[in-house]
């Protein structure tokens, strides 16, 4: 098996960075404030429930393939295979397959929030040029 060391790594960050600098220098300057900061992560974030749904989709179904599986493997012996491994694959795949739908619906009771406000901050720069 292939071993990295420290050194490896060290290189690997140096590679890295020196491409996130060279990338952005390319990029129009933006002011550094605390209002961008924010919008880039929650434009960064905004997918987030949709990846999350389509895993648990994904998993679940294969938990559920895998207890049909051992459910089967059960029925043609018995005395190897428990029916407690099938049970707990096709309870956990069961749940995992309805968490969006849970999700959407605690979503939907409890709302968007849009009768509270949150305090607003005007600006907070933050100065990167020496």
């Amino acid at each position: 098996m292939f071993k990295k060391t420290k050194l490896s790594y060290y290189k690997l960050g140096a590679v890295l960075t020196a491409g996130a600098i060279v990338a952005h220098s390319g990029e129009a300057e933006a002011a550094n404030n605390f209002g961008n900061i924010a919008q880039n992560v929650n434009s960064s974030i905004a997918f987030l429930p949709s990846i999350v749904a389509s895993l648990a989709y994904l998993f679940g179904v294969i938990l559920a393939v895998l207890g049909v599986m051992k459910l089967k493997d059960h029925v043609e012996n018995p005395t190897q295979t428990p029916l407690k491994d099938a049970a707990i694959r096709l309870l956990c795949g069961g749940a995992l397959f309805s968490l969006p739908i849970i999700l959407e619906a605690m979503t939907n009771t409890v709302g968007s929030g849009a009768g509270t406000s949150s305090a607003a901050l005007q600006s907070v720069v933050f100065n990167t040029s020496k």
